[in-house]
């Protein structure tokens, strides 16, 4: 994820917007903030999203829609997602969050301490996954032989045969 990671926050007042982006200024990130799940889906497929709050209740693509949507773009399956309400979280609410991967449903009015903790904690996660995978997919690039993979060995991690040396017989005696 490039150092321009961002936080993104959606809901549907901009009242609520304002108060969201305020509690999180102290982090220092770089905040995005709209009012519909439409511009959201286009800020998340940009790829500059480290971190997603969601308003679950909004008109037109509601919160739970764009992480449907989100779940099924390999791309950005793994976008850690806070889902914000300011109802109860019902039962229902609760599955289906924990069935699509969000990673926390938080009631509103939120406490922007708590906020800010778990925004840190995702954005930090999120940034050493990102750099991991980078790291991985480089290894994966090259076969242990130092020779570049063929495209059918990408994804593979290839261990190079061990050199079978004879097991010794059981009496210690050669050719028992």
């Amino acid at each position: 994820m490039p150092s321009n990671a961002k936080i993104l926050v959606v809901d549907d007042h901009e009242d609520y917007l304002f108060a969201l982006e305020s509690a999180l200024a102290p982090l220092g990130y770089e905040t995005t903030c709209v009012t519909n799940g439409d511009d959201a889906l286009k800020e998340i497929l940009r790829g500059q999203v480290a971190v997603a709050l969601l308003d679950v209740r909004m008109p037109g693509i509601d919160g739970l829609d764009v992480v449907r949507y989100v779940r099924g773009v390999e791309q950005t399956h793994h976008l850690p997602i806070i889902l914000l309400t300011g109802f109860d979280v019902s039962h229902d609410l609760a599955m289906t969050a924990l069935r699509l991967g969000v990673a926390d449903i938080v009631v509103k009015p939120i406490d922007p301490w708590t906020l800010r903790t778990k925004v840190r904690y995702l954005y930090d996660t999120q940034l050493r996954m990102r750099a991991l995978q980078a790291e991985l997919d480089g290894y994966r690039s090259h076969r242990v032989d130092g020779a570049p993979a063929a495209p059918a060995d990408r994804g593979r991690l290839r261990v190079p045969p061990r050199q079978r040396t004879p097991s010794p017989s059981p009496s210690g005696l050669p050719g028992d």
